[in-house]
């Protein structure tokens, strides 16, 4: 029926980025008119008609913003928003719902370019086809259209109380149903928020889907630090084995390689070579190697390569096939191999706060393990902790090696957080960790946080 479109001149000069995306520069917005009289222009242009934009919430956003400086008051328009409403109707056939797919999809005559006007128009040629839809699916009216592209509540939406009281902590969640059977273990850096994710997020995967359905308590203790919470969520899970956290690693099933004759097998029985969490890539990676390669399997690989490239040269292509899985196998495990030795060597000890004010929690690494854990009182009670803990150490250094424990605090050492203090396994470093890591953050200043002193305390790279 009719357009209507308008620069805005901002009174302040494009950043690079913007001006990047739309191809608009200062120059072009000289002259055009003030935020407010644009939009008095535009609100005498589309008067009490329905608003229809993609992603409505943005681009209301700012008209919201001036037109209730203006007047007072927001827009009492209707608004309908193609972006869900395309996600309704278009279910699996649009791999995204932004504006560019959505135009291509359907064969607008306008490309969508970042502009007012091409974008609105793109937007009006979608807004057609997605009201012909709605309308096979019984839609007569603008309010039939708008409950279409409303957010559907999902019903464990109505569960959200039971989270009601978390703190905004580090700590380890456990999920019951009405008969009390552990359904979940998780953990979170902050519990509140992430407890609270689940009942406003998109649907979860199916056995955490299954379990949100079923539960009927959840209940969170508070730890000092994501490393406590998520030491302890790997124990418990061991410990109770919850239905949901099946894609959980038990050290039960890790294989070791180990020679037989003169070939490799994948074999439960420990050994120099392993532990490997995945039997299907150790059993592929074993027929990859020779019995003389099993010390160094690294050094198998330019063979296998030279094989593989005989075989395709040869068109022997369900033999090249094979050895291809096979030597992706043997590649993966060689990684995890030198992952394990590299975590091996750490000898570390990592300080982190208590949940005790005032207190700190060591934890001491060595020999592929975390070989004790000690909380540290205020005043000379640390030291004898200290020792314990070194001790203990000192003992522990030949255990067996628990890899998902192992990765688990590898990942914490390559990527510390703030609160974390990692030290060399001696007493008076500890000991100055520990004192950083209890004493009270200092109160935050407005729009400010406090600034994390470096997680490394000895300067060294550990990968």
């Amino acid at each position: 029926a009719d357009e209507f479109q308008t620069l805005v001149d901002p009174s302040e000069r494009l950043s690079p980025g913007v001006a990047a995306l739309t191809g608009l520069n200062d120059r072009m917005l000289r002259g055009a008119p003030r935020p407010s009289v644009a939009v008095q222009r535009f609100l005498a242009f589309a008067g009490d008609a329905v608003l229809v934009a993609h992603n409505a919430r943005f681009d209301l956003s700012f008209l919201d913003r001036e037109v209730e400086r203006l007047t007072g008051s927001r827009l009492a328009n209707p608004v309908v928003d193609t972006v869900p409403l395309a996600r309704r109707l278009l279910a699996g056939r649009v791999p995204r719902a932004s504006l560019a797919h959505l135009a291509h999809f359907v064969g607008t005559s306008v490309e969508p370019c970042h502009r007012a006007l091409p974008d609105a128009q793109a937007t009006a040629e979608v807004l057609l086809v997605l009201i012909g839809l709605a309308q096979e699916r019984g839609a007569r009216t603008v309010a039939d259209v708008v409950a279409l592209a409303g957010t559907r509540t999902r019903r464990v939406y109505d569960k959200r109380h039971l989270v009601h009281g978390a703190p905004p902590s580090p700590g380890v969640y456990v999920w019951r149903d009405r008969h009390e059977h552990v359904l979940y273990v998780g953990r979170a850096r902050d519990l509140r928020a992430r407890l609270r994710s689940y009942f406003r997020s998109d649907r979860q995967r199916p056995a955490v889907e299954a379990a949100l359905g079923a539960v009927e308590r959840i209940e969170w203790t508070v730890y000092g630090s994501e490393l406590e919470a998520a030491l302890v969520e790997l124990r418990l899970i061991r410990e109770l084995r919850p239905p949901a956290n099946a894609r959980v690693a038990r050290p039960d099933r890790y294989v070791w390689l180990r020679k037989r004759g003169d070939g490799v097998v994948c074999s439960t029985q420990p050994s120099a070579v392993g532990p490997l969490r995945s039997r299907r890539r150790a059993q592929l990676a074993a027929r990859a190697l020779q019995a003389e390669e099993l010390e160094r399997p690294a050094l198998a690989l330019p063979r296998v390569r030279r094989r593989l490239a005989e075989l395709a040269d040869a068109r022997r292509f369900e033999d090249a096939a094979r050895l291809r899985d096979r030597l992706q196998a043997l590649e993966r495990v060689c990684r995890e191999l030198e992952r394990h030795a590299r975590l091996r060597a750490v000898e570390r000890c990592i300080v982190a706060p208590a949940a005790e004010l005032g207190h700190a929690k060591a934890f001491f690494v060595s020999g592929g393990r975390v070989c004790a854990e000690r909380t540290l009182p205020p005043g000379g009670g640390a030291y004898l902790e200290i020792e314990a803990g070194l001790a203990a150490t000192r003992r522990g250094r030949s255990g067996d090696t628990d890899l998902d424990e192992l990765f688990l605090v590898g990942q914490f050492l390559r990527r510390p957080p703030p609160e974390l203090r990692i030290v060399p396994l001696e007493r008076d470093a500890i000991l100055r960790a520990a004192t950083w890591a209890a004493a009270p953050a200092p109160p935050r200043a407005e729009g400010r946080a406090r600034t994390p002193a470096p997680a490394r305390a000895d300067g060294a790279r550990l990968f």
